[in-house]
């Protein structure tokens, strides 16, 4: 996840979970939600779509068409013997994210609009269409893009009613991270909030802002911990902000405070 001269291409998007082992990146990578949709809610699913990846880089199918506003559950099946994600975005945003995963391959992220699966497993993404136009989705293992692992979502203008719309909106609002703002007190710290604390695997899930040392834009990632100690300080929807560092090639928070709790 870095930020100098290809960090500036790396937001044009602005957008999508062991002691020191690698990185981690399910759920995805960051995507401009206006531009795609949003996170669904599952009560809110017409209609499940089923989508096989496998060791052909391909996708089956490649090609789906939604209508406007319809939520549609995605189960994404590995079929197989390595790993393989399916990630919703534009087509720049795409080809941004792929560029970042060949810098950074041990990345694990946590993001609604993907589904990172093991082989001979299944995945699943919620998702929310509320713009008419065209969606794309890809695989962004390492090579995976470039070797042509990748598909399109035609949203045609037929919405459905508004007000479904409008509720899923609201959920999604209430779930994002407020663009973080300079700190004059913690230079060099990145601004966060907790999404999940695994204390037996020693990691920690953090919707963060732009992390400058890593070239890093915001998204929510996976990341070790190098104390477990700090995960007894922190709970889900914790603000914070931390250190997050690459060593012996994995991606790890060396250190992190507290700047507001959850009640």
């Amino acid at each position: 996840m870095k930020i100098t001269s290809d960090a500036i291409v790396l937001f044009t998007l602005f957008i999508a979970s062991n002691a020191l082992a690698t990185g981690n990146h399910a759920g995805g990578h960051h995507h401009d939600s206006g531009a795609i949709g949003q996170a669904g809610i599952a009560a809110n699913v017409s209609r499940t779509v089923t989508i096989s990846m496998s060791d052909t880089m391909r996708f089956v199918p490649d090609n789906v068409t939604v209508q406007e506003g319809e939520t549609i559950r995605f189960v994404v099946k590995n079929d197989g013997k390595i790993k393989h994600e399916m990630v919703l975005g534009t087509t720049k945003d795409l080809q941004v994210h792929a560029a970042l995963m060949k810098k950074h391959p041990e990345m694990e992220h946590a993001d609604a609009n993907m589904a990172s699966v093991q082989p001979g497993s299944t995945g699943e993404i919620i998702w929310q269409f509320s713009k008419a136009g065209k969606v794309s989705f890809a695989c962004l293992q390492p090579g995976h893009f470039d070797a042509g692992m990748k598909g399109n979502i035609v949203v045609s203008g037929e919405a459905i009613p508004p007000n479904e719309v409008a509720t899923a909106a609201i959920d999604t609002k209430e779930k994002e991270l407020p663009s973080p703002s300079p700190s004059t007190s913690s230079a060099g710290m990145s601004d966060g909030e907790i999404r999940k604390v695994d204390k037996e695997a020693r990691k920690i899930t953090i919707k963060h802002g732009e992390i400058k040392g890593l070239d890093m834009p915001p998204m929510t990632m996976v990341f070790q911990i190098k104390d477990a100690a700090m995960l007894d300080q922190v709970k889900v929807g914790d603000k914070v902000k931390f250190v997050a560092e690459k060593l012996g090639g994995v991606l790890v928070v060396t250190k992190i405070e507290m700047t507001s709790m959850r009640q």
